[in-house]
């Protein structure tokens, strides 16, 4: 079993955006994320910690400007937090073990795959393609990314 663990020196190595996001909460802008139209097979991890938290498989158009899934890959991975910032209450999704802000979940997902969408900003993931899943220590995840090709 991988640990995985908040890695101050892949804090100090974010990108402005990728820090504010996930460090302090900020929110990438709709539409701007560079995994939002990926269709690639492959599992998204926490850019800080690396530990596996989405699959292709569970991945959708929502039409909500981030990139959306429909459930965690390792639920024990992601925490969900009430949020009531900006006048509204809202459950936000952070990596437990990274501590990363990810985004937020929402009950108007696809109700024939449980009916929450995941809104999860870009700058907080590190895509791990199918082919690389193996070699970078994510091989027990196979079995839950098809090709979507």
């Amino acid at each position: 079993m991988a640990k995985y663990e908040r890695n101050p020196d892949v804090v100090a190595s974010l990108t402005p955006e990728q820090f504010w996001v996930t460090q302090e909460s900020g929110t990438e802008r709709p539409g701007s994320g560079k995994l939002l139209r990926n269709k690639e097979p492959g599992i998204y991890v926490d850019i800080v910690s690396g530990e596996p938290l989405f699959a292709s498989s569970d991945k959708y158009e929502s039409g909500c400007g981030w990139p959306s899934f429909t459930k965690p890959i390792e639920p024990a991975h992601i925490q969900e937090l009430t949020d009531t910032t900006l006048g509204m209450v809202r459950v936000e999704v952070r990596s437990t073990h990274g501590d990363s802000h990810l985004g937020h979940v929402f009950p108007d997902g696809p109700r024939d795959r449980g009916g929450l969408r995941y809104c999860i900003n870009s700058a907080s993931l590190r895509f791990v393609h199918r082919d690389d899943m193996e070699a970078e220590g994510y091989g027990a995840y196979l079995d839950q990314v098809e090709d979507t090709q």
